[in-house]
């Protein structure tokens, strides 16, 4: 069935002339679909009855079904979504006082292989569509508190590996006469494909960026995330270094710390070096446990001191509070088999 929220603003228009109806029913459709969301086309009152028959019977209205929701300890709510096959896909909200953030995904399972993230180690189904990942946004939203603040795509899948569609849904997201985020409250984490990276910083609709590096060094990276043979962090870091130096918000390097691993002062001290040349802050994310996984969280003392070496060195440096562990809702943690 024909979604309207599969098209961008700009296709929205061109598909409504091509349906031979006025070209202002594209304003009137994007009304209803994202500033003020209808459960039925025949809410949509300023169009004619007719009309409104006739989308109700060709077309969907929303790509998801809300099919359960977990809270946590915390008052993280992680929202498990039924597509339409009767896969499942899981968004997670965030609050944080006054700010509520929603974690979105892009792909039913990753392709990635990251041997610390759980959704990779289930392997890869399919990409979701531009729909898909608009309405885990409007449908998250009637279960906050409050409305949704900040957007982060970050949640199951790599958004670069489905870069067309997650192209369109930022638009959508992002543009004032659709969802109208500002694109300080919009990140996007990516593990580094370097053409799609490329083509979005220049291209694509502007959004926070996010870098998932998680190593000081290409070898200990190449170890934990396959991604690193074809694209290698070094060229990432070189296109991040020539394309960002003049943003106002300047990108994060995501940093998950695992035990053992690539936790020590010494891999703190060389990420420094590795880094000195960029404008960055670094947020850090101790490992988030998960049943067969080898690695471990770091203890405290530890992350706290490769903090210290990173400020120390004059990075703004953030350690990202666990949210949701107990409903497998933080970083890494989900998935889309999902169990009761």
């Amino acid at each position: 069935m024909l979604n309207f929220k599969n098209y961008t603003l700009k296709e929205l228009k061109k598909l409504v002339v091509d349906m031979e109806l006025e070209p202002y029913r594209a304003n009137q459709l994007a009304y209803w679909l994202y500033k003020n969301p209808v459960d039925s086309f025949m809410d949509m009152t300023n169009l004619p009855k007719s009309l409104r028959d006739e989308f109700e019977k060709s077309c969907q209205l929303f790509s998801l079904n809300i099919s359960d929701v977990l809270q946590s300890l915390d008052g993280t709510k992680k929202v498990l979504f039924e597509t339409d096959e009767g896969d499942y896909v899981e968004s997670v909200l965030i609050p944080d006082g006054e700010r509520l953030t929603l974690c979105v995904s892009t792909q039913i399972g990753c392709r990635m292989g990251c041997r610390f993230c759980l959704t990779g180690h289930q392997k890869f189904k399919r990409n979701l569509t531009p729909a898909e990942i608009v309405d885990q946004v409007i449908l998250a939203q009637r279960i906050g508190d409050s409305r949704i603040t900040n957007i982060v795509v970050m949640g199951m899948g790599e958004p670069l590996d489905n870069y067309h569609n997650v192209v369109k849904a930022l638009s959508l997201i992002t543009h004032p006469d659709a969802l109208g985020y500002s694109y300080r409250k919009v990140t996007l984490s990516t593990v580094g494909l370097i053409p799609e990276l490329k083509d979005l910083i220049t291209k694509g609709p502007k959004v926070t960026l996010s870098y998932s590096l998680n190593a000081p060094n290409p070898e200990k990276r190449r170890s934990i995330m396959p991604i690193e043979n074809r694209h290698p962090m070094m060229e990432v870091l070189r296109l991040l270094a020539e394309k960002t130096k003049h943003w106002r918000k300047p990108p994060t390097f995501e940093y998950v710390l695992l035990r053992g691993f690539n936790d020590s002062v010494g891999d703190a001290k060389e990420l420094a070096r590795l880094l000195k040349k960029l404008r960055c802050k670094v947020n850090l994310i101790p490992f988030n446990p998960w049943e067969g996984c080898p690695f471990e969280r770091p203890e405290e003392k530890r992350v706290l001191a490769f903090q210290e070496v990173l400020i120390e060195a004059g990075f703004s440096t953030f350690i990202r509070k666990s949210r949701g562990q107990d409903i497998l809702a933080a970083c890494g943690q989900l998935r889309w088999r999902y169990k009761m």
